[in-house]
């Protein structure tokens, strides 16, 4: 068994990319948002109990509701089993999303339709 997976030692298995990826859920467990993390951006949103992210996008790291104001206050962070994913329980500072829907999850799938919620 990896060490990784009975430890208690905190030690993220980023990918070739360097990236992890992060779960964004609201203390109720309604899902927010997915994005990636490099180490920076995790031990900046540790440190700060800020969401920080990497954008692949943007190709630098990203407060989450830098422009916005809308920030993800981290209440708890989490890391599953073999410490390839993190959860981050949040207490949202407005819409989660861009396009200003509370989650990025917003649309349920229907066939080959997209459904609002």
């Amino acid at each position: 068994m990896d060490p990784r997976e009975t430890s208690l030692t905190l030690d993220p298995k980023f990918n070739s990319d360097g990236l992890i990826t992060a779960v964004a859920t609201d203390r109720a467990g309604q899902l927010l948002m997915v994005a990636h993390m490099n180490a920076e951006a995790l031990a900046r949103t540790l440190e700060t109990r800020e969401a920080v992210f990497w954008s692949r996008s943007r190709g630098r790291l990203w407060k989450k509701g830098e422009t916005s104001g809308h920030v993800l206050r981290v209440v708890e962070a989490r890391i599953d089993c073999d410490q390839d994913a993190l959860w981050l329980i949040c207490d949202p500072a407005g819409p989660t999303c861009h396009t200003g829907a509370a989650s990025c999850f917003y649309r349920r799938i229907e066939g080959e339709a997209l459904v609002a919620l």
